[in-house]
């Protein structure tokens, strides 16, 4: 069975167990990357296909004439043309909840970070402002405890409800937005009425029309003035650039965010040039420890052996 993974740098360079792969895929090819025209001579007489991020179009996949397998080593599945793949009897599947964790963890590391201020106090150790202090603490900045704090939680699914039940055992308070443009829910909150009461908002929904912007230059204006934001979802939910006005002119407390909209952010991105100490911005790790890329390697075998012996699982096409 030829079959080629298309883009395993992505999936970290610390050493992954690949035997639960290899022993369905005896012949795999392992490439770090794969640029268009590699992606296109690579796939043309594979078998199977695994990718994380590699974009497999219609015309990528129109000379793939032995293809009848792609293996998504990662939840999204718009670098994908699935009708294509359908349409050409291509099955593609994709993992679920193999990062949850991961991202909880990520989500509460950077809430805790920014309520405490631990960033600020790190900087003002480092500067000698401890050791020149007249008490025996240095209280410069905010110290707040979650458990005074509401969470506001706006995606309410794998990823949505275990951050909600971390922050039950921190004691916050957690209300849930309802779905942009879906019908209403008992017991939750217009995304509006949420961003007025929440004290922080993390965000978990998909990326879609109707999220696209969600957090613009009205949306930061309804929060709160030392309420934090907190993005590990898609870049685009968030608007660069009003973000950074609202972190500039006092309008919201603080961010953390984990995804651009361009990832890498190769032609900028204005929070990039943001210098202000109210930012926690990283490079799209929130999914990645360890255990939760070994985990997505075995949920993708898992995928292979169930197309293998004809059944289906986390079909997509």
């Amino acid at each position: 069975m030829n079959a080629v993974f298309l883009d395993f740098a992505t999936m970290g360079s610390d050493e992954l167990n690949l035997s639960p792969l290899t022993k369905l895929l005896p012949d795999l090819v392992l490439h770090a990357t794969s640029n268009r025209d590699e992606i296109i001579s690579r796939i043309a007489d594979a078998e199977y296909a695994l990718i994380n991020k590699s974009r497999l179009d219609a015309e990528a996949l129109s000379t793939a004439k032995s293809l009848r397998y792609i293996g998504l080593a990662a939840t999204g599945s718009d670098n994908v043309d699935l009708e294509y793949a359908r349409e050409a009897g291509i099955a593609v599947t994709n993992i679920r909840g193999y990062c949850t964790q991961s991202v909880v963890e990520q989500v509460f590391g950077v809430m805790l970070m920014l309520t405490h201020n631990l960033h600020r106090y790190r900087r003002a150790v480092g500067e000698g402002r401890w050791q020149a202090a007249s008490t025996f603490a240095l209280l410069d900045y905010p110290i707040r405890e979650l458990s005074a704090m509401t969470l506001g939680i706006v995606g309410f699914g794998e990823l949505g409800q275990n951050v909600a039940r971390m922050a039950e055992t921190f004691g916050m308070q957690v209300v849930i937005a309802q779905r942009p443009g879906g019908e209403p829910v008992a017991g939750r909150l217009s995304f509006e009425e949420l961003l007025k009461v929440s004290d922080v908002v993390s965000l978990h929904c998909p990326l879609t029309e109707s999220t696209r912007g969600l957090m613009s230059h009205d949306a930061f204006r309804l929060m709160r003035k030392d309420a934090i934001l907190i993005n590990t979802a898609r870049g685009a939910l968030v608007d660069s650039e009003a973000l950074v006005e609202a972190l500039e002119t006092d309008q919201i407390g603080g961010a953390a965010v984990d995804v651009l909209s361009e990832e890498p952010p190769v032609s900028g991105d204005p929070l990039l040039d943001y210098r202000g100490d109210r930012l926690v911005l990283t490079p799209h790790i929130a999914w990645a420890t360890r255990e939760a890329r070994q985990k997505a390697i075995e949920e993708l075998a898992l995928n292979v052996a169930a197309y293998q012996e004809g059944r289906a699982r986390c079909r997509l096409a």
